[in-house]
Parts: C-alpha cells; sequence; structure tokens
C-alpha cells in the first residue's frame, strides 16, 4: 500500500495541510469545526502519518483530535522542520510550504508517533509552566528591588512581590491536589521522590514534560532529554562529545537535582567522585550524573520499584 504522509501547519487562527504524494493542499479554521472536517479529510485519504509542529501549544487540539479517531501523528520541533527545509534548499517561508515541508519530512525522515498527552496531563503541564512564569516574574521583582532608590517604585515593587508570592502558594496548592487527584501521578511521584536528590520540582517536572519516562530505553530517553552526548568526528579528527537539544525545562530541573545528588546521594556521589578522579572536568562529570539519575528514574517508573540505597544491599 501506498505511504500516505501529511504535514500540518498550525498557526493561532488556521491549518495549513499538504497531503504527500497526491499533492493536495487545504486550509481548515484551527477551531472545533475546523479540526473536525479536516481529520474527517485525512481519514479518507488514508493518511499513515500526520507531522505537526509545535506551536507555542495552538497544535494541541488537533494533535488530540487526530489521535483520539487513531491517525498516527507527531508533534515535531520547529527546529527539525526549519532545518530540513534548509537541507532541501527550500528557503522561503509561507504556510502552505511549511505544511509541505512538514508533509515531505514525514516522508523522508518517519518521526516516530508518540501517545498525545490526556487531559489531566495537559492541565497539570499548563499549571506547572504557571508556576514556571511566576518564579521568574518574583526573581526579576527582587532583582529591582534591590536597585529600586524611590520610596514609591520601592512600595509598588514591595506590593507586586507580595501578590506574587500569594499567587504561587495557590499554585502549588493547584499542583498538590492535582497530584492528590490522580492515583497514577501520586504513585509515580512517590516513586521518584524516594531517590535522594529528587523534590518535588524535578519529580513534578518530568512527570508534565518527560510522559515517555519508564516507556523508553536508556538511549532513547538520554537523547530526548537532551542529556545524550553526540559524537563531532570528522575523517581522522575525533572531537569533543557535546549534549545538546532536547527538552530544555526537564535538562535545567535535571541538572539541580544532579547537584545536589552528587553530595547527598549515595550512588551518583560515588559515580561523581570517580569521574573527577578519573580526571573528568566537573561539568562533564555533572552531566554524567544527570544522565546516571535520569537511568534510575527510568528503570525504577519500568518496574516500579522505590529508591534502595546501595549500602543496604551490601551485608
Amino acid at each position: 500500500m501506498e505511504e500516505v504522509r501529511a504535514g500540518i501547519d498550525v498557526s493561532k487562527d488556521r491549518l495549513d495541510v499538504f497531503v504527500r504524494p497526491s499533492g493536495k493542499a487545504f486550509v481548515a479554521a484551527n477551531d472545533e469545526a475546523g479540526i473536525g472536517d479536516l481529520v474527517v479529510r485525512l481519514a479518507e485519504e488514508g493518511a499513515t502519518l500526520v507531522v505537526v509542529e509545535a506551536t507555542g501549544g495552538y497544535e494541541r487540539p488537533v494533535a488530540a483530535a487526530l489521535a483520539a479517531v487513531g491517525l498516527p501523528v507527531a508533534v515535531v520541533n520547529p527546529r527539525q522542520a526549519r532545518d530540513f527545509a534548509r537541507a532541501t534548499g527550500r528557503l522561503a517561508k509561507t504556510d502552505k510550504l511549511d505544511a509541505e515541508i512538514l508533509a515531505r519530512f514525514a516522508e523522508a525522515v518517519g518521526p516516530e508517533p508518540r501517545p498525545v498527552p490526556d487531559e489531566e496531563a495537559r492541565e497539570f503541564a499548563e499549571v506547572l509552566a504557571r508556576r514556571r512564569q511566576l518564579v521568574g516574574m518574583l526573581t526579576a521583582e527582587k532583582n529591582r528591588l534591590g536597585s529600586a532608590t524611590a520610596e514609591p517604585v520601592k512600595k509598588r515593587i514591595e506590593a507586586h512581590v507580595r501578590w506574587l508570592e500569594k499567587e504561587l502558594a495557590r499554585t502549588d496548592r493547584d499542583l498538590d491536589g492535582a497530584i492528590g487527584s490522580s492515583p497514577t501521578m501520586r504513585e509515580n511521584e512517590a516513586l521518584l521522590r524516594s531517590v535522594p536528590g529528587v523534590g518535588p520540582v524535578l519529580a513534578r517536572t518530568l512527570l508534565a514534560e518527560l510522559p515517555e519516562l519508564g516507556a523508553l530505553d536508556r538511549r532513547r530517553l538520554a537523547a530526548l532529554a537532551g542529556v545524550a552526548p553526540f559524537n563531532r568526528d570528522s575523517g581522522k579528527l575525533r572531537g569533543r562529545r557535546a549534549v545538546w537539544g532536547g527538552r530544555a525545562r526537564v535538562r535545567a530541573a535535571l541538572y539541580m537535582a544532579a547537584l545536589v545528588a552528587s553530595r547527598h546521594n549515595p550512588a551518583i556521589r560515588k559515580f561523581y567522585e570517580r569521574l573527577l578522579a578519573a580526571g573528568k572536568p566537573k561539568k562533564v562529570a555533572l552531566v554524567a550524573c544527570m544522565r546516571k539519575l535520569l537511568v534510575i528514574l527510568n528503570a525504577m517508573l519500568k518496574h516500579r520499584d522505590l529508591w534502595r540505597s546501595p549500602h543496604a544491599l551490601t551485608p
């Protein structure tokens, strides 16, 4: 059977669709009625893979609708699509051209479809994102307070800081409520937080931003989180391996957790000290600890095991 690939360029109000190899192109409104028509048309075309570009959350309704009727859908990083476009010599950029590029990307690369997070997971991720925004605003306002000299300005900043702190506390209660109302999330958070060095920020970031945890092998998961080292070799040159890409928010939370774990988690601390003794730079050793911590957490969720200290296993 002929493989039918479709690309969807998403904007706030419209969805540009391109289907290969037929070359059909059409536009649908990015609302409930438009998405419904789009799903019907792609089902009639017999689409075997639909690629959607991540667009700040505007892609979620159409991706969920496609997944709900069993159409394989892959949400890809915009940088991947642009790099592919440049590699094929397509430098112009319009919504229709972007949809065609996504369809060609689906045809040439065949990204793996992944499950779309359910409504509960999406709501949890939004609350967590709001918490990050509040922490960022609170940090910025406190920095401004330190440099403010005019008394009226200081009073207004202090009032805003108090409001942000109250809003942050309310958001934390919302997160606690979301965890408490979901038996699966509650159990998964308990498993993750049983590891020394893993606090609520990392546990909840992983639950929201890395739903593949516990389902993928360690190499694919490390690449997804952006902690897998990539080779930079050419001919006789052997370049220094480096990590890049992946999910930035997961990587940032892992970094802070690995920093704590390198001091207070016996397994991670021993691993970190061994790398330093072997002459590895501290930053390289810390990234390796991030990767090891992620592998441990992945195995724990996969096998549903609580953390056990290595010291507890020795007679």
